[in-house]
């Protein structure tokens, strides 16, 4: 009879871990690192965006402009622009840095479509190019901005502090964008190359911040999260506008990473705007066609 208790109560135990694990909730992370080149971030030493990749599907060519539209410069405006909204510059209307009449009321940030499916999901945009908080985030229940005039080392240093406090709290995030800038800057600074010290140095230290928030991440219990890694663009001396024909800039890279993700490297052609519908497919949001996203879902099982 004893034995018969304790195998009841093992069966139990199972039952109810393999119960646990299939309801565990669903969240998402868009982490975005400007002006971060592949080939550099494979030449540093980054253990957190290796475990990453590691644990889910890349590519190291993914395209920041598509087949229909080429004409946006390849700068931020227009590639945080579509890697936040899933379409290209001609919908959302932004070309450069200007943002002089931007669409994004008809073509909005994806927590638009995140709570429009989710009513309940909490929202978190943190980042630190302003123009990114002012005129393309919406819908977001919390919306942090720490640059103030600080460098943009510093300002990510704040900024995985704040995903850190956000991470810890009992309402965490459903869907959270983190976008860190330190590496566009150092680009700028000394040049886009995986043979420059500094630029290395700046991909090297936003690993260390990435891999703070992924432990704040992992001790959350009961959740599953899918992270999506890209840039808006790469870049070729000191700069990264007018690079329409240059390799060096015209590609990004794309990571799409765990429990919910393929493993391995994608072997069909990806783009930066694949990031939302991938992130929206994950959380079980029904992509409606009347949205008109020019992105699809990729790397998901």
């Amino acid at each position: 009879m004893p034995r018969l208790t304790t195998l009841a109560v093992f069966v139990l135990l199972v039952a109810a871990n393999s119960l646990s694990a299939a309801e565990k909730s669903k969240h998402v992370l868009l982490l975005g690192i400007d002006g971060c080149r592949f080939d550099a971030m494979t030449k540093a030493n980054t253990p957190n965006l290796d475990k990453l990749r590691d644990a889910g599907i890349y590519s190291p060519t993914a395209l920041i402009l598509g087949d229909r539209y080429k004409k946006n410069d390849t700068v931020s405006g227009p590639g945080w622009g579509s890697i936040n909204t899933g379409v290209w510059a001609d919908k959302h209307n932004v070309h450069d840095n200007g943002f002089k009449e931007p669409k994004f009321d008809k073509y909005p940030h994806f927590f638009h479509y995140v709570k429009q499916g989710i009513p309940t999901a909490k929202t978190v945009s943190i980042i630190n190019w302003t123009p990114i908080a002012q005129y393309i985030v919406s819908s977001a229940d919390v919306s942090i901005d720490t640059k103030k005039g600080t460098s943009y080392a510093e300002a990510d240093d704040d900024a995985a502090v704040a995903a850190i406090a956000e991470l810890a709290k009992d309402d965490g995030p459903t869907a959270m964008m983190l976008y860190l800038g330190e590496v566009d800057e150092a680009g700028h600074a000394h040049g886009f190359h995986p043979t420059v010290p500094q630029y290395i140095a700046a991909i090297e230290h936003v690993d260390t911040l990435v891999g703070s928030v992924l432990e704040a991440i992992e001790k959350r219990t009961g959740e599953q999260w899918l992270i999506v890694v890209t840039s808006d663009h790469g870049g070729a001396g000191k700069g990264h506008g007018g690079g329409h024909n240059n390799p060096d800039i015209l590609n990004s890279f794309l990571i799409v990473s765990g429990e919910g993700a393929e493993k391995g490297k994608f072997e069909q052609q990806v783009y930066i705007v694949d990031a939302v519908p991938t992130l929206l497919t994950y959380l079980g949001v029904e992509i409606d066609d009347a949205w008109e996203l020019d992105g699809h879902a990729v790397g998901l099982k």
